[in-house]
């Protein structure tokens, strides 16, 4: 037996309706971007701030920066290379690296420049200034600051799951490597691990 909708009680249609609007809505709250959200258990942002904060400051508390600042007199100068994504899920490595880099320009220990992908831009500016800038105030080819060392890393992950348990595991690794010798002068490592617990997920 068929029951054609335009049959039924006006009012049931519009409850009915109400009911599936409100069950479509969605709810926004703004929170603090320090506050710790670990919805999926994936790496996230505050994985990110955290590890950044603590690995540089243990590279910053290690015999090589105290070394180099007794036998260059002057604080060393620091780039970040590539930090490379060797684990099982899209991580933006972008943001940890700049997390790292804010960390280090903040601490005052170090001096600080610009990426390799970034000093393509500048050079092309430089360039531009020297056919249409006047001559006090362009700016001269040739007078980049060279670095002393390349932090480079990776991280990596290993996954278990059973049961409608799972154990997310993330490892860390920095190198900081002095640059003209190749003398890996610190090595740091991090380890994150998570357990979720809920049905039907997929790794």
């Amino acid at each position: 037996m068929k029951i054609s909708i335009f049959k039924m009680n006006p009012l049931a249609v519009l409850f009915g309706l109400l009911l599936l609007l409100t069950g479509c809505s969605q709810t926004v709250t703004r929170v603090d971007s320090d506050t710790v959200t670990d919805l999926s258990g994936k790496w996230n942002d505050t994985d990110s701030r955290l590890v950044s904060q603590e690995m540089i400051q243990d590279v910053l508390s290690r015999g090589w920066l105290t070394k180099f600042n007794r036998e260059q007199g002057k604080a060393p100068t620091v780039i970040v290379g590539t930090v490379r994504n060797l684990s099982h899920e899209h991580i933006n490595t972008r943001t940890f690296i700049a997390d790292m880099e804010r960390e280090l320009i903040n601490s005052g220990e170090v001096e600080f420049v610009a990426s390799a992908k970034e000093r393509e831009e500048i050079r092309a500016e430089v360039k531009e200034q020297d056919l249409h800038a006047t001559e006090e105030t362009r700016k001269a080819m040739g007078q980049e600051i060279g670095a002393d060392f390349m932090l480079q890393g990776s991280i990596n992950t290993i996954v278990d799951a059973v049961s409608g348990e799972q154990a997310r595991f993330y490892q860390i690794d920095l190198t900081l490597i002095q640059l003209g010798t190749n003398r890996k002068v610190w090595v740091g490592q991090k380890k994150i691990k998570k357990t979720i617990e809920k049905g039907g997920f997929r790794l």
